[in-house]
Order: structure tokens, then sequence, then C-alpha cells
């Protein structure tokens, strides 16, 4: 709470404050070479022949500068040593603060002219200071010095790693990162870059912007805070112009500071009574703010009080330094400009702060609209039910097409998931269509076991309810629709009327599809509708594929890299449905004895393609004696076109590329699977790859800036590795990663990658079960029982578990682990919630 409290309120100071700490770093670094620039824009007047006489003695020298000026001298700043012109300032006028000032050259008292460009530099410091707005504007600036002081401990609060001790997890940008997490790495990144210079900055800053302020750092630093406040209340007695003997003056100066003067800065005082005060640099000054101060009897140059620099302690130095300390001179060279560098890297955080300000606002007004198109059903108007079930998104993508083909017809619908569906609902229903997929082997999806718990569960009666099931499923599982039978039975076991039996669909059959279809247009009495267009595959060009775990026990991985000519779009979470096909010498093996060429055209689809080519997308059978006669088109139409296979997106669009992560199947007879052989050994690099994107709803990243709990073994990292990759283009630093494998040595997949993101702290926790590297096997789930209290906590922080891997050991041994440390009835809610996603096979 307290970290989400203080990351709103970085950002809501961010945006009403940076655009004046911009202008004013940008302003500050204009000023910081202020000297350097004049002296180069003005050689002639700012620089002057020093003479091996010396200066002309100081009373010959205010008299020179009185007559010619007609004005008494205030102020004198001369440079002995680097050949600067001095620079005089007149007593001002009645009424008036500060009167005319003039270079001039030391050594003849000739006055120097006009110096190009002061007005810009006074332009600078006025907006620096008071944004050319006088007291307000002093205010603003004040306020703003404040949440710069903020902003640099918050910053530092909020991007605080897990491994603090790390310095790449400190100073080191990522500039592969693209987008918003290009984004949060400029301004964490340069933000400690610039943390120390900032802070120094504002809290000196802050000196010269509130009294109060000022004051509690004289009383804290000064040696002698008394003394100086009793020496101003001395400064007011009477108003008759003093008796200066210059001559004295000097003297006295030179005898006090010794041969190694350097500047000399000296104020007359305006009123009898008070001293004449000097402010000088000797040639061995530590810094050009490392002034000492004389205090004279104007009169005759007797030494009332001198504060040498470096006999005060250290405190009192720093409060002599603070302009130094502001501008970074008190570091010498190197500091003015790192200094100087901080200052015009200010506006970097008012742009970066922004671009991921609006990306945020952006996303919660895309999860608005989403929400409101969703609630805009009328609840209360009689219609079509339409509940869906679904894992990995499509029989909820049906479910929609369904809804659409019914209001196509003028019918009116209601779509809901069926975990917000109940025994309520279902009783005011006379008509509901049910769109269920079935998880594994026989289970109901995630987000339906809520809605099996308590309604499957109850006794309640349906007598005027007519309904139908389109039942998704694989036919590779014994228990193939298991959970739409279950439906279907409970459904007419409380007395719902069956609208036509319940139609199955193995791998997104077409057929079944175009059934379900024909069975709707009967019930609205309507004509066919057009045929759902059946899924569109695209080429893709085979990049790249890197074998992940060299010298592993286990069969290959790969991480394969596809590009799309077009504009691709697809989120953390998503699938791919990809459609492989047989290498050449399958082809061969298969036509082999058939008497049949592989240049022998036939027609698929409407188009006409050589045979070998048509057999590249058909499932070869291992016994081939039903086949002997067949005519080339007779054998095609004979074959049954392979099924698609799903991989999990390992990647994001802003990698421009797509990436999958697979490993190879081994049959008994040490051939390769169909589709895992086909990425990773037949395709041919840079060659064409057919798949299509499916949007996986059901996996995606919570939309609220909560903890992430990744789960995973072997290529389940995929899907694991896209949303890790999400949560950092959000900039959400709080994702722990549980993966397990079977040697450390061999299959770390992407380990490089892994730990760069904990050295970073964009991963905050990784454990690793490698199974085989010790006697006693250890799984994922054993690393999870063992950082079971740390699970509790995350748990209560709202994190979100996701699981990604097989289903059969890992996945279930982890739902085993969190039923154990969680309860069951707590996990059940986190899965109703949708705060525990699954993506298994």
């Amino acid at each position: 709470m307290f970290k989400n409290v203080l990351f709103q309120l970085h950002w809501f100071f961010g945006i009403t404050g940076g655009l004046v700490l911009a202008l004013m770093g940008i302003t500050g670094a204009s000023y910081s070479f202020e000297d350097e620039i004049l002296r180069a824009l003005n050689p002639q007047t700012l620089n002057v022949q020093i003479r091996d006489g010396g200066i002309l003695p100081a009373a010959q020298l205010v008299e020179i500068l009185e007559q010619r000026q007609g004005s008494k001298v205030a102020a004198l700043r001369v440079d002995l040593v680097d050949g600067s012109a001095a620079r005089v300032s007149f007593t001002p006028p009645p009424g008036q603060r500060r009167g005319p000032s003039a270079y001039f050259d030391p050594y003849t008292g000739e006055f120097q002219g006009e110096v190009v460009g002061e007005g810009f530099f006074d332009l600078m410091l006025d907006l620096h200071r008071f944004l050319a707005m006088g007291a307000t504007g002093r205010q603003i600036t004040a306020a703003c010095t404040l949440m710069l002081v903020f902003f640099c401990l918050s910053g530092l609060y909020l991007r605080w790693p897990r491994k603090a001790l790390h310095w790449r997890t400190w100073l080191t940008l990522d500039w592969a990162k693209k987008g918003r997490a290009f984004n949060w790495d400029l301004h964490a990144v340069f933000g400690t870059w610039c943390l120390l210079f900032y802070l120094l900055a504002a809290l000196t800053g802050l000196t010269w912007s509130y009294q109060w302020f000022g004051n509690a750092v004289n009383r804290m630093l000064s040696d002698n805070p008394a003394a100086q406040r009793m020496e101003r209340r001395a400064a007011s007695s009477a108003d008759v112009a003093p008796t200066v003997d210059y001559d004295a003056l000097w003297a006295s100066i030179q005898g006090a500071v010794g041969p190694r003067l350097s500047v000399v800065n000296m104020r007359v005082p305006g009123n009898v009574g008070l001293p004449a005060t000097v402010f000088y640099l000797r040639t061995d000054s530590p810094h050009d703010r490392a002034f000492g101060l004389l205090s004279l009897d104007p009169a005759t140059g007797q030494v009332k009080d001198i504060q040498r620099y470096e006999d005060k302690s250290l405190k009192a130095q720093l409060l002599t330094s603070i302009y130094a300390l502001h501008v970074g001179s008190y570091f010498g060279l190197v500091g003015r400009i790192l200094m100087m560098l901080a200052s015009l890297t200010m506006p970097l955080f008012l742009i970066t702060g922004w671009l991921l300000y609006l990306d945020r606002r952006r996303k919660k007004r895309q999860v608005r609209l989403a929400r409101g198109a969703l609630h805009q059903q009328d609840e209360t108007s009689a219609g079509w039910l339409i509940g869906f079930a679904s894992q990995s998104g499509f029989a909820e993508q049906l479910a929609w097409q369904t809804a659409g083909q019914l209001q196509s017809a003028g019918q009116n619908v209601r779509v809901r998931a069926l975990g917000e569906v109940d025994e309520a609902q279902l009783r005011q229903a006379d008509k509901a269509l049910f769109v269920v997929s079935t998880f594994g082997d026989g289970e109901a999806p995630d987000t339906a076991r809520g809605f099996e718990r308590k309604v499957l569960g109850s006794a309640c009666a349906l007598p005027g309810l007519r309904y139908a099931v389109l039942a998704l499923g694989d036919r590779q599982y014994q228990q193939f629709c298991g959970f739409a039978h279950r439906l279907d039975q409970w459904l007419d076991e409380r007395g719902a009327q069956p609208l036509f039996d319940s139609i199955e669909v193995d791998n997104a059959d077409p057929a079944a599809l175009q059934h379900w279809q024909q069975q709707l247009s009967g019930l609205t009495g309507g004509v066919a509708q057009t045929v759902w267009q059946a899924p569109v595959f695209s080429p893709w060009t085979l990049l790249e594929r890197h074998l992940l775990n060299p010298g592993s026990e286990g069969a290959a991985v790969y991480r394969i890299a596809l590009h799309n000519d077009g504009e691709a779009h697809w989120q953390a979470g998503d699938l791919v449905d990809l459609l492989p096909r047989n290498s050449c010498a399958a082809i061969d093996q298969c036509l082999s004895g058939l008497g049949l060429q592989a240049s022998a055209l036939v027609e698929v689809d409407g188009l006409q393609e050589p045979l070998g080519q048509a057999l590249a997308s058909r499932q070869l059978p291992a016994s081939r004696g039903h086949l002997v006669g067949l005519h080339a088109q007779a054998l095609v139409d004979a074959l049954i076109p392979i099924a698609a296979r799903e991989y999990s997106i390992a990647s994001l669009p802003s990698d421009g590329r797509l990436e999958l992560i697979v490993r190879q199947e081994r049959h008994a007879d040490g051939s390769l699977g169909l589709g895992s052989g086909w990425l990773t050994e037949h395709a041919q690099a840079h060659g064409a790859v057919s798949l299509r994107l499916r949007r996986n709803a059901g996996f995606h990243l919570p939309q609220e800036p909560v903890p992430v709990i990744l789960l995973g073994n072997g290529t389940g990292l995929a899907g694991l590795r896209s949303l890790l990759k999400g949560r950092i283009e959000q900039g959400q630093r709080r994702n722990w990663l549980l993966f397990g494998e079977r040697n450390r040595t061999h299959d770390f997949l992407c380990a490089d990658e892994l730990l760069g993101w904990l050295a970073s702290g964009d991963l905050a926790r990784l454990d690793l079960a490698f199974s085989r590297d010790q006697a006693h096997k250890v799984y994922v789930q054993d690393r999870l029982r063992e950082a079971g209290e740390v699970l509790l906590q995350w748990v209560e922080d709202g994190a979100v578990i996701y699981v990604c891997g097989s289903l059969q050991g890992m996945a279930s041994g982890v739902d085993e682990v969190l039923a154990q440390l969680l309860g069951r009835e707590r996990l059940d809610d986190l899965i109703e919630t949708g705060r525990y996603r699954r993506d298994v096979y």
C-alpha cells in the first residue's frame, strides 16, 4: 500500500512540476559556464594585459574610476592572476537597490566597454530562480525544488532492486529494450546516475528558496552563528558616509593574506561605524568559492577580524561553499561539467515520465472501453444466454461468433463466461447456448471450475430451459470433451430440454463448426449463414533456430525466430497455431512403390499444385497398402489434412520478431515429431512457415500493478518469457519465476537473459529446480513448497499466479502444493477471480 501511494505521488508531482524542473535544469546548465562563455564572446572587453608593474595603487585607481563615473565606488572585484578585467560597482542612486557597474583595466583604470551576452545570462538566472515572475515565481521554483528532493528519494525507493550491491542493476542501460520498457529504463537508470547531483543541487538551492531552511542550515553548519547574527544587528546605526583610506586597506589585505593573494572582492561600507568587508581567494584555494573573509576599519585599514577558509571546520567550509556545491565547482572542473550534464538531462525525465504516464492512461482507457462494451448487454430483456468456458480463448471466440450470427437474425443475446453464470440466471433464461472447452483430460477450464463446483453441484430445477452445447476438445485425451459432457448430463437431469444433440469439435474441426452454424440457422428460422471463415494462416519467414541446450541428456530444445512483413500484433501470453509440413524424405518414402510422380498435378481447394506439395500438408499413414492403385488426385483426397500445432509465443511485438521455444519430439523409431521436426530441422532457413496468431485472454497479464508468480518447466518457459518481457515493458519489477529442467549445465534455458533480469531487478526472485543435479530429484513444486512463506506473502499482496508447462507432473504437482499451502478453498477463489492462470499441455 505504501509503495503504491508513493508511486502515485511520484507521477502526480512529476506531471505537475516536471515542466518547471526541466526549465530550471536547462537554464541552470546554460548559466553554469557564464564566465568562460562571456570571456570567449568578449575577448577584448573581459581580458586585460598583465603588466610587470602591477595594478595601480588602490587610492589612485578609485580616484580615476570615481572621476570618470561621477559616483562613489561601492565595491571592487580584482583578479590579480589570470588577466581578467576587474569590475566596479558604484553607489546606487537614492531609492534604488543597485548602482551601475562596469568592467575596467586595473593596470590603467580605463573602462572596457559593454559586454555582449550579459543580458542573456541575466535572463537565464532570472528564469532559473524566479521563472521571470518575481516573488510568485520564487514560490513555484521553491516548491519544485522540494519536489526534486522527493523525486530522488521516492525514485530510489521505488526502483530498489533485490540485489542492491550489484552495480549493473543500478547503472547499466539495456539499449535492446523498446517502447515502455526502454522509456522506464531511461527514466530509472539515468535517474540513478543523476541522483546525487540532483540531491546536492536541490538541498543547496533550498537555502535560497526558503529562509527557514537557510537559517536551519546556518545554525547546523556555522562555527559561530550567534556572532553572525550580532554583526548583522549592529550594522544599522549611522547613515553618514565614512572616510576610506584605500591604500591602507590594500596594504592590510596583502599583509593579512600574503603573496598568494589571487582575487579580491572589496565592499566599501555606506555608513560610518561599519567595517569594510573583503572576500578573497588565494592561488592555493581548493575551489573558486573557497573565500576567506576580512573585516577592516575603512579609515585606517586595521584588521578587525579575519576568517580564513582553511582554518574553518569542515561544516563551516561547506556552509561557505554552498554555491560551489550547487554548481559543482566544489569538485573542480569535472564537477562543474557533470553538474551541467545532469542539469541538461532534467528534460529527459519530463519526457519519459509523460510517455510512461500516457501509456498507462491509454491502457486504462482501453480496459474501460473493453469493460464498457462487455456490460452493454440488456440484463432484463428475454433472449439467448450464451455461456462460454475457455482455457486458451478459442471457445470465447466461437461464443462471440455465435452471438453475432444470432444478432444478425434479430435475436437478443447475452454473452457470459460460465464463471459469471449462476443458478438464478439459468432459471430466468428460457434459451441458452453453451460453448465449452475441456482442459486436459476431462477437466473444466480454470475460469469454469467455480461454476462446476457451485452450479453443477446443485439440484436446481430447469424445466423451462432449452439449450444446446458446442463441446470443444482433443481426441488424444481419453476423456474427450469430458467437461462438456458433464454439463450436458447435468442440464438433462435438471429437466432442461436440448434443442439438438451436443456437437463435438475435435481440434477446431471445420465440418463440426459448420454443423453448429447450420443448427443455429434452423433455430432462428433464417437462411443458412455463410460458413464461418476457417482460420487464416499467413506465411512467416524462418529467421533462425538456435539450440538452447547443447549436450543435454534430453531432447534438443530450440529457440525459433520468425518474421512477418505485415504488422503483426499480439499480447504476452498469446499463442500461435502453426501448420507443419512433411519433410521431403517422408514424401518420397510415401510415394515409393505407389507408381506416382511428385510432379503430377492435383487440385487442392480449387487450385492446382504438384502432388509432392499437396502431400506435404497431408497426414501420411504408416501403412500404405490401402493406397496402392490410387491415382494422384484420389490419393490426396484420401488423406486427412495436417492439423495445426499450438505453441506459446515467447516474445513481444516490440522485439521485432516472433519467437517460439520448441523441444524436439522423438518417436520410438527415432523419427522426429511432425510439428517439432518441421520447425527445428526440416523447414528451410529463410523459408516460409504458415501460422496464425491466437488470442489467449485467460493467460494475459493483469491490468493492475500487482506482483506475478510464474511457474514452469522445460519449454513452458516460452509463455512465461513473454509474460516477463511484458512486465518489464510495463515497468513492473515484482516478478518471481520458478523454473525447472534436468541439468543446470546444459538445460538452463535462456540463462543469460534470466540472470540479467535478476541482476537488473526486473526479476525480483528466481528459484531454479534442476532435477538431475543431485541424487534426490528436485522439481518446481518442491521449490515452491520450500518458499511457502514467501508465496503466502505475495498472495496477500495480490499476486497473480501463472503456470506454463507439462500438465502431467509439473502442473499437477504445483496445483497440489498450492492447495496445501493456501488451502483448496482459497485456491479455488484465486481461480475464479483470475489470479491463478494455467497454460499447460
